[in-house]
């Protein structure tokens, strides 16, 4: 053990008296060891982000949104001179209908978003009303913090009850109990029989996934949307004038934005992956023949996407290790090189050290700690550029990146081990060298 610690020594001392040469052989470690830091940090934050993402959008959902932007169709319709069908849109018989039709459906969630200005306590403030069924929790990981969801019989009756965000209660009840109490949405005043467990949404998740905040979100039975707010698919004088009015004003009746659906989105829950882009196909088709064949919906498949976003960013994290590897492996050619260079120039000392009693073991240990010292330092300087890196590429870049102490363990230990490993044959040349002719050597 002395002799270890003393060779050890000699090759910390060497390395000291060559510090510019050994930092500039290091810079391949440095860089090697800062690139597998950023690129793990980098994987770690994409796969947490894919999973809140998973989260956020459930597990084998197929999403129906209602498109209504249909200026652009009447204009074609208009040129080919085609007779455009009527489609009264995306409605609950439509969600009815493929829980019917559909054997793989496990959960079928229809859903209205309708803005509202809420009031209590007199405090005021804009938010969302939105028209469910209990699955909507399920399909969509919400959970019921206080109180209960809604019951069959108050969903069925449509009655004016409500189920609120933690953010809704803070701001309107302040600490105390939402459970029980009332508040006023439009003109409808609801009891509130839950409050839902507060979610947080980074922004880069709601534009990936072109989802809404959940903050001011207020959680209704889908009749009672349909009763008590606002039902779109239904007829009444007060529409038919308010449509008389527009066609009368030019630039009214040249609007794309006319929402004539009831809902504005189904969310179909499939019992299996391998069932998604099969049902999907189902429900199109479905859908488009009691949609007289018009492209008034949309359907996505989140989770497919998602995995999709994962295999990109694995190509990218496929790409930034090779480079990371490229680094590490011409760092440890670097030091190989420098320590036959050094070889040449320490002959005598070699010869000196092994006339007066070391060994070749000796000699080994010390060139191959002298290479280990060298990586270590690299490998302790990359880590602090690598997690500078990460840190920087999170804050300026807006890529989310997790700097694990597994991720900067797995670095450092490759820097040491490409250190042994390039130092191994430099070491064993000088203790091959013969005494006698190391200490003639000019």
């Amino acid at each position: 053990m002395n002799r270890l610690l003393f060779n050890l020594k000699t090759a910390i001392e060497a390395v000291a008296a060559n510090k510019i040469r050994a930092f500039l052989t290091a810079l391949g470690i440095i860089f090697g060891v800062a690139a597998v830091i950023t690129m793990l940090a980098i994987g770690t934050g994409a796969k947490q982000e894919i999973v809140e993402q998973m989260e956020l959008v459930g597990v084998n959902n197929i999403v129906i949104n209602a498109v209504w932007q249909i200026g652009e169709a009447e204009k074609m319709d208009n040129e080919n001179g085609k007779k455009k069908r009527f489609s009264e849109g995306l409605t609950l018989q439509d969600a009815l209908d493929i829980q019917h039709v559909l054997p793989t459906a496990k959960r079928v969630s229809p859903e209205i978003v309708i803005d509202y200005n809420f009031v209590t306590n007199g405090i005021q403030a804009r938010g969302k009303v939105i028209g469910i069924v209990p699955d909507y929790f399920e399909i969509n990981n919400m959970q019921v913090i206080e109180g209960n969801i809604f019951s069959v019989d108050q969903l069925n009756a449509g009655m004016p009850v409500c189920l609120v965000t933690e953010g809704v209660a803070r701001k309107f009840f302040d600490r105390r109990n939402a459970v029980g109490e009332n508040i006023k949405c439009g003109n409808n005043w609801l009891k509130i029989v839950g409050v839902i467990k507060e979610r947080n949404v980074s922004e880069n998740a709601l534009k990936n996934l072109g989802i809404r905040k959940f903050d001011n979100d207020v959680y209704v039975p889908i009749k009672t949307a349909l009763l008590r707010f606002k039902n779109r698919a239904l007829v009444t004088e007060s529409a038919i004038e308010k449509f008389e009015e527009e066609q009368e004003d030019e630039e009214a009746s040249n609007s794309d934005n006319v929402n004539y659906h009831q809902l504005d989105k189904i969310v179909v829950q499939v019992s299996e992956t391998d069932y998604l882009s099969s049902s999907a196909e189902v429900i199109n088709r479905l859908l488009k023949r009691k949609h007289k064949n018009e492209d008034d919906f949309e359907i996505t498949i989140p989770e497919l996407l998602l995995k999709q976003q994962q295999r990109t960013k694995d190509i990218f994290n496929f790409v930034l290790g090779a480079i990371a590897a490229i680094s590490l492996l011409v760092g440890g050619i670097g030091i190989m090189n420098i320590m036959l260079a050094s070889i040449l120039e320490r002959i005598k000392e070699i010869g000196l050290r092994l006339s007066i009693g070391a060994t070749k073991k000796d000699i080994i240990s010390q060139f191959i700690f002298e290479s280990i010292v060298i990586s270590f330092s690299g490998g302790l300087i990359g880590i602090a550029l690598g997690v500078i890196g990460a840190i920087l590429i999170n804050k300026f870049a807006d890529i989310l990146t997790v700097i694990t102490a597994s991720g900067i363990i797995i670095s450092f230990g490759i820097s040491v081990l490409v250190g042994l490993l390039f130092g191994i044959l430099p070491a064993r040349k000088a203790a091959l060298q013969d005494p006698i002719k190391s200490l003639r050597h000019e």
